[in-house]
């Protein structure tokens, strides 16, 4: 595919993007894990993509695993928010060496899509792509990804190549990634990485949907099994 074609392509494709910012922290609190997540909006911004961040601590969050917890349960209004967007951003701090405890809810309240299919049974989140943005003051950004990209997969998101970027200080210092300066290229690079891949992902997985459950694969060729 030549760059224009691929241009042309990815200006008709119209992604949306949605950061949940998973900080403890309510705003107007300044939250590193905001920075990072508006530098991956930013990027995807390069790529044609429009978005947005809600920080969850300030929506009445109900713990559970449905889709509605009732009684005023803030995630039905950032479901829908969810439901309209192709790209997920988890943007998550580090504490104990592990996502925040927001992070957690968030995921345990995503358990609930494996219940809700279309109407050829594929689950809603089948096509929407997970990425994930780490910040912390300690090591751990491994762990922290490897364990929120495997929930977002396993509740039907598609992780990318190169589907996450972070940021962690020096172990026992007290800079945030918001004060750090200059930005490392490092986590710029990665961000940039992220941004650009999930977006092309978003773009192929809507031209080309997942298959329903069943469905035989006509690219798989005729079958070998024994009569």
């Amino acid at each position: 595919m030549t760059l224009t074609a691929y241009v042309e392509r990815t200006v008709m494709t119209a992604v949306r993007a949605l950061v949940l910012n998973c900080t403890l922290k309510r705003s107007p609190a300044t939250s590193s894990s905001h920075v990072l997540g508006q530098e991956v909006l930013d990027a995807l911004a390069d790529q044609g993509v429009d978005g947005e961040i809600v920080r969850v601590v300030d929506h009445d969050v109900r713990f559970g695993v449905s889709v509605d917890e009732g009684d005023g349960d803030g995630w039905p209004a950032i479901r829908a928010k969810l439901l309209a967007a192709q790209i997920l951003i988890i943007a998550t701090p580090i504490w104990l060496g592990q996502p925040s405890s927001v992070t957690k809810m968030v995921l345990e309240r995503l358990d609930a899509e494996l219940s809700e299919t279309d109407d050829q049974g594929r689950l809603l989140t089948y096509g929407k792509v997970g990425g994930v943005a780490v910040v912390g003051n300690e090591d751990g950004a491994h762990h922290t990804i490897a364990e929120v990209q495997q929930a977002l997969n396993e509740v039907g998101f598609t992780c990318p190549a190169a589907g996450a970027t972070y940021w962690v200080g020096e172990a026992l210092h007290k800079t945030d990634y918001v004060d750090a300066r200059p930005k490392p290229d490092t986590t710029g690079r990665a961000t940039a990485a992220l941004a650009l891949n999930s977006a092309h992902l978003a773009r192929l997985l809507a031209e080309q949907p997942y298959p329903p459950p069943g469905t035989r694969d006509a690219a798989a060729g005729p079958s070998t099994q024994p009569g």
